[in-house]
């Protein structure tokens, strides 16, 4: 196993800074998923790891050895792609044994190795096949075997799981997560999807327009976001946003009230909130309840099954979703009243950053 370390590393294409100033380590045997949305550098980001692309400024270390300087093939790493890339005149245990060829690796070391792996990945019955007799997550199973099979210090992926349908990145994503605890292996993977950074990472880095907002356990980044983007990105639905009218200290706490005159009693210290500009509260949908005394009228009702989540507005125009376990009973246009759970709201100041309940 080993740790990398990427230290201030940018890179620019042009006039555009695709990755800005960004320092991480990553620790030995961890899953750590970079996640943010569409061209916020992400990808960009797994490249210079692999030597596809070239910092513009930075450096690289992985298990203590500057990398960035190395080619591709001398850096310890192995990629698994979003589009699989399989060569499709090749068998699939071709497709594995391919890259050990090229290195000189002798005929019974890469039986031992491919032998081995597709057993764990549940693939062995079809190496023979060609990639056109595939499903798609066998496909893909054979893309992260041929990483495998080279034992690279550190496995990167890059979106893998976005060509899949629902059911099966469901499945994938739980395979993936059984793989490491088997392999205890270092592996990065890149996505835009929240749920899959959420159920896989054993950390998370939040990217947005090549910075890293914030890193952390996942359910650090959902309970204490850091900027209201983070807020706004992590979690399904994303954290409501209500404007703040007027904002007051009762003890040593913040007091604010909404612009429909709804009032929150927070347990944010007051001392902590030196923010810019007007304040904006953020609450979660588990932490409004129906019952209590803001009025709002139900918008669009989303059934899940195990939940529902309710669309409500507020009086003075604002959209709130909370959420009622099961089949709640309630209909479109229907008056209900709301609370907020005052120890679990958020305020963010005008520059987005976030200020946190105790």
């Amino acid at each position: 196993m080993a740790g990398l370390s990427l230290r201030s590393v940018s890179k620019r294409f042009g006039n555009i800074e695709a990755v800005r100033d960004v320092t991480v380590e990553i620790d030995a045997g961890e899953f750590a998923v970079f996640v943010g949305p569409s061209g916020c550098g992400k990808s960009t980001l797994l490249r210079l790891i692999a030597g596809l692309e070239e910092p513009t400024t930075g450096e690289i270390h992985l298990d203590g050895d500057r990398i960035d300087v190395l080619p591709p093939g001398a850096r310890g790493v192995a990629m698994v792609f979003q589009h699989f890339a399989l060569y499709p005149h090749m068998t699939v245990y071709e497709n594995m044994a391919f890259g050990l060829r090229n290195i000189g690796v002798g005929v019974g070391p890469i039986d031992q190795k491919i032998t081995s792996i597709a057993q764990i990945l549940e693939i062995a019955h079809l190496l023979e096949r060609r990639p056109r007799q595939l499903s798609a997550g066998q496909r893909q199973r054979v893309a992260i075997g041929r990483a495998m099979v080279k034992q690279p210090k550190v496995f990167l992926f890059d979106e893998p799981l976005s060509n899949l349908d629902a059911a099966l990145r469901a499945r994938t994503r739980i395979e993936l997560a059984r793989m490491h605890q088997r392999m205890q292996a270092t592996m990065i993977f890149v996505t835009h999807d929240q749920v899959e950074a959420m159920t896989m990472a054993s950390r998370i880095a939040v990217m947005n327009q090549g910075r890293i907002e914030q890193v952390g356990t996942p359910m650090e980044v959902y309970r204490q976001p850091r900027s209201r983007f983070v807020a706004a990105f992590i979690g399904t639905p994303g954290m409501n946003f209500l404007p703040v009218a007027a904002a007051d200290v009762q003890g040593s706490r913040m007091k604010v009230r909404l612009t429909d005159g709804a009032t929150i009693d927070s347990t944010i210290p007051a001392a902590a909130v030196r923010g810019i500009g007007p304040l904006t509260l953020g609450v979660r949908a588990e932490n409004v309840h129906a019952g209590g005394g803001t009025a709002a009228r139900v918008d669009v009702i989303e059934r899940l099954g195990d939940r529902t989540l309710i669309y409500a507005v507020l009086g003075d125009g604002s959209t709130i979703v909370y959420d009622e376990p099961g089949d709640a009973g309630v209909r479109i246009g229907e008056k209900v009243e709301l609370s907020f759970d005052g120890t679990a709201v958020h305020l963010f100041d005008a520059t987005g950053r976030a200020y946190h309940a105790e």
